[in-house]
């Protein structure tokens, strides 16, 4: 992925950072999912007050790509912290790292964690769900 791409997924999925609804744990969080296709698909978190229905920036990108005939991704990026403020990665919880076993390659998939557009790692899904169950568990 070109330097660039990956300074405008970060910067996508900071501007997701406004839409966040986090009124209990004030934790906000963006995302941006790169789809094969090249259409780009931006997430935030919403809290919910019995906090199960609750949805991380993660889903809720995937969740809008895949509502519109999208299957295929090459990479996300995370952001997030507390009030907004970036000060360190927000790696997707379990949860959403299930979700892009589902829909993505572990192996090419790539994971953008960032703080800024200078300051991010990249991580293949399947460095972060080593041993992750997905459709080929059950081919």
């Amino acid at each position: 992925m070109e330097k660039e791409q990956i300074k405008e997924l970060i910067m996508q999925a900071i501007g997701q950072l406004q839409y966040s609804y986090a009124p209990y744990s004030k934790f906000r969080v963006g995302a941006a999912l790169l789809a094969r296709s090249g259409k780009l698909y931006t997430g935030c978190n919403i809290e919910n007050a019995a906090y199960t229905p609750t949805n991380c920036a993660e889903r809720t990108a995937f969740f809008k790509a895949i509502s519109v005939g999208e299957r295929e991704f090459s990479a996300i990026c995370v952001v997030g912290g507390r009030d907004g403020i970036l000060t360190e990665y927000a790696a997707p919880c379990g949860v959403c790292r299930q979700v892009m076993m589902e829909f993505c390659d572990p192996d090419i998939f790539q994971i953008i964690l960032a703080t800024g557009t200078e300051q991010y790692e990249i991580f293949t899904l399947r460095e972060l769900m080593p041993q992750g169950f997905g459709p080929g568990n059950l081919a």
